[in-house]
């Protein structure tokens, strides 16, 4: 097949693929965007139980995180594309909570491979995490993917060697931050970018749907 044909054809499996993983949220986010301003964030699913490691080499569990609001996402510290960008979202985030607050952010590794505890705490340093409020998570990919995908909607799915345009090209994931809250329920999901993304709008709407979540029992 002709190379430039063979490119086209990968850019718009590429394409599909990208909607395909959007569109499941979809429905999500318009309910979400619609609901009134006073209403309690709904509730779209329950976090089902998990072991990770976090950037010390330490176990979490989703015990660990009960009674707490988190806020999550999926990265890796290879991606020279969005993935730094989420992260200096959620690193903002972290410098908007008070300090007193008990709120936890929790970015996931698509990367496990890749992503040992050791490259996830260079990568903690990188972004002026604090590891107090601020874990970086890796696993197995089962252990990975059953947590970001099959209880945070958290999309991921590697690129095979021929479809990447770079070395880092490795893998297409979803852009969102979804908000779970004390009970381990998955209650807010939202867009980090885009060309119909405003962030500051964003990140105030994820701080008041944080301050909404830690009044509740």
């Amino acid at each position: 097949m002709n190379p430039p044909v063979r490119r086209i054809e990968l850019t718009i499996g590429i394409g599909i693929l990208l909607l395909a993983l959007t569109l499941g949220l979809a429905f999500l986010l318009a309910k979400s965007q619609s609901r009134v301003a006073n209403a309690p964030p709904p509730v779209y699913g329950t976090v089902a139980a998990f072991t990770l490691t976090n950037q010390d080499n330490q176990p979490v569990t989703l015990a660990d995180l009960r009674g707490r609001v988190w806020v999550a996402d999926i990265i890796f510290t290879r991606c020279a594309g969005p993935c730094l960008r989420m992260t200096a979202q959620m690193r903002e985030l972290q410098y908007a909570l008070p300090a007193d607050d008990t709120t936890k952010l929790v970015s996931l590794t698509t990367d496990a491979d890749f992503d040992t505890p050791a490259v996830l705490s260079r990568y903690a340093v990188r972004f002026s995490a604090d590891t107090n409020r601020w874990m970086f998570l890796t696993g197995t990919k089962e252990e990975i993917a059953n947590v970001a995908t099959g209880s945070l909607k958290l999309s991921a799915v590697e690129r095979k060697p021929e479809e990447r345009q770079t070395p880092d090209d490795l893998f297409v994931h979803s852009t969102i931050f979804v908000l779970v809250d004390k009970q381990g329920r998955l209650r807010g999901i939202y867009q980090t970018g885009g060309e119909d993304v405003a962030w500051a709008k964003t990140k105030q709407d994820i701080l008041a749907a944080i301050r909404k979540l830690e009044r509740e029992p």
